[in-house]
């Protein structure tokens, strides 16, 4: 009797401790986003990443976006995400170029990577590795959690007839491609996806980039601007960051960190695939509305890729984190090109 007495109490103090090791395990992740979550494509991938972690996860991580400016502003992830302030951030990583320029190079290159090349440097070669060692000593820990295919390369109030109509314009531009539009005269500014319909309203800038068609179709930009420039030779394609503090992503276990991952890269292959099909829609219901689409001449784009290859040389000269994340994605490039050039119809 005394025996089955031990028993049992032996078995309702491990299940107390399991319970409880349970619980001690759950995660509650708050996560502001550069995007809002209505924003086609940008923000609803971010809220889409939260739906699929708290579902698949059972539970055990519960994941909460959050609008910009409802916890934070949306250029201030990084920092509150680094200080612990915020759990983790949905954002993209050229908003982070003045802190290090080469965090630039994991969201978007001018003449750069499409998706496939890009997510194959990021996942296969050192890309991921490159970034953390970036992010880590920071307190942060980042990874891919979403891809967007070429954006478009600029809303004009006005046609462009030559690279001298550029001169004296004040332009929303992000990255590293806004270096290159500076050499060409532009000034431009760095402005949040919700931040830019207004400045076009009230002047405070003459044009924008922002994103693929169907996302800028979202903001309105076309009502204000009716010149719509291609290719998007500043971003042939852009990477999304979930980022989140390292120390909570230490504190995770095996088994959350990898439904983490898992979601990210799940939500990576519907964003691409959603972005792929439903442009085409976008330009033609925006042509009906009385946008002009046009093409950048072949011989302003060389020059727009001779800017760009200058800017890189003096980006890498001034920062070796830029120059050894540059030189090992140009690495990686020329083998690829081996494969893209036997491979791909041009």
């Amino acid at each position: 009797m005394k025996r089955t007495s031990r028993a049992i109490t032996s078995a309702v103090i491990l299940a107390g401790v399991v319970a409880t090791t349970a619980y001690a395990e759950k995660i509650k992740i708050n996560m502001p986003s550069t995007f809002a979550g209505s924003l086609t494509q940008l923000g609803t991938a971010g809220v889409r990443f939260a739906d699929t972690v708290n579902l698949t996860s059972g539970g055990d991580i519960e994941v909460k976006f959050y609008d910009p400016n409802a916890l934070i502003p949306p250029l201030e992830i990084y920092d509150n995400v680094s200080t612990g302030a915020v759990d983790a951030g949905w954002s993209t990583s050229g908003y982070w170029g003045s802190k290090n320029s080469a965090l630039n190079l994991f969201a978007a290159v001018p003449f750069g990577p499409g998706p496939g090349e890009y997510l194959a440097w990021m996942w296969n070669g050192d890309g991921e590795k490159l970034m953390n060692e970036l992010y880590h000593p920071v307190g942060i820990h980042g990874q891919v959690c979403g891809i967007v295919s070429p954006e478009t390369s600029g809303w004009f109030k006005e046609e462009i007839n030559s690279a001298e109509d550029l001169a004296g314009l004040k332009m929303r531009f992000y990255g590293l491609g806004a270096l290159v539009m500076q050499k060409m005269g532009v000034d431009t500014q760095l402005l949040a996806g919700g931040d830019i319909y207004p400045a076009l309203e009230r002047g405070t800038i003459d044009a924008t980039e922002f994103s693929m068609p169907a996302i800028d179709q979202n903001l309105g930009f076309y009502n204000l601007a009716k010149h719509n420039y291609f290719p998007g030779w500043h971003q042939q394609s852009t990477i999304q960051e979930l980022l989140v503090n390292k120390d909570v992503w230490d504190g995770m276990t095996d088994q959350q960190r990898a439904i983490v991952t898992t979601a990210c890269r799940a939500t990576v292959a519907t964003q691409l695939a959603e972005g792929e099909a439903i442009q085409g829609k976008a330009l033609l219901e925006m042509r009906a509305e009385g946008v002009t689409t046009h093409r950048w001449p072949d011989e302003f784009l060389d020059t727009l890729k001779t800017e760009w290859n200058g800017i890189a040389i003096e980006m890498a000269t001034e920062n070796p984190d830029f120059a050894r994340v540059w030189d090992n994605l140009q690495a990686f490039r020329a083998d690829y090109k081996v494969w893209k050039d036997l491979a791909y119809l041009d």
